[in-house]
């Protein structure tokens, strides 16, 4: 009993001395210290401060990308490419840009088409769609194969008949065979060339001539290399009447017949 009054009397001194809770109101803009020192976004309910983001910052990041300078370059180039009537960046390569060729058939079409007109000097009969792969190849034959075939006969080549090039289509136009190369823009058919007297040297009236023939087979020959696939009256009765040349390429080197 004893014990238990002690502890009562030591309760009531404490409760005696402890600072009596004001109930009267707290006014605007009074603050207790207490309620300052602890106050943080988490204890009030609120979402801290965003940093408000830099205004160069932001045009720095809204500004275009300046372009690379080769890039810029080339662009230049083109245009003045594209002005002179030059194609796949070669003087020598006389025509229009096409760019993208769509096709009808799986696997026909290409990308950066260009519209051949005459090359190394040398007009075509109609002009060509071809990638420049295929037009280079064309130029490189044009000036190692077929201007020397022709030497001065005629007071040398002035044109190139062509019968083809790009074409939607299978091989030889058969049902049910692969994508030609000329779907691909890979291809271009030759039927004959044209002097510049005005003679006619042609695949199917000349090939089995003396001195004609000569000329035909020279161009035949030297083809093959620049051209992956060169295919004549040799090969086929598909071919009794051109030369066809793609630049499909095989590992056990060129397709020549």
């Amino acid at each position: 009993m004893l014990a238990i009054f002690c502890a009562l009397m030591v309760a009531q001194v404490a409760s005696a001395n402890a600072p009596l809770i004001s109930l009267r109101p707290v006014a605007r803009g009074e603050v207790a210290a207490s309620t300052i020192l602890s106050a943080n976004p988490e204890v009030l309910g609120v979402q801290k401060e965003v940093a408000t983001p830099d205004r160069r910052s932001v045009l720095r990041f809204l500004r275009p990308r300046q372009r690379n300078e080769a890039v810029a370059q080339r662009a230049r180039q083109f245009e003045r490419d594209r002005r002179r009537g030059v194609v796949c960046s070669d003087p020598a390569l006389k025509g229009d840009p096409v760019g993208l060729v769509p096709g009808a058939l799986a696997g026909c079409g290409l990308d950066n088409a260009v519209r051949l007109r005459a090359v190394s000097g040398v007009t075509l009969s109609q002009a060509a769609i071809v990638d420049c792969t295929t037009a280079k190849a064309l130029k490189a034959w044009v000036e190692k194969g077929l201007k020397p075939a022709v030497g001065r006969r005629g007071g040398g080549v002035s044109e190139m008949r062509v019968f083809a090039s790009y074409s939607c289509r299978t091989r030889n136009s058969r049902k049910g065979a692969r994508i030609s190369e000329h779907g691909k823009g890979r291809a271009i058919d030759i039927g004959g060339i044209v002097l510049r007297d005005g003679s006619l040297i042609t695949v199917l009236d000349s090939w089995g001539k003396r001195k004609e023939g000569k000329i035909l087979r020279k161009m035949h020959k030297s083809a093959c290399g620049p051209f992956g696939t060169v295919l004549g009256p040799a090969s086929d009765r598909f071919h009794k009447d051109h030369f066809h040349l793609d630049t499909a390429r095989y590992r056990s080197g060129p397709y020549c017949r």
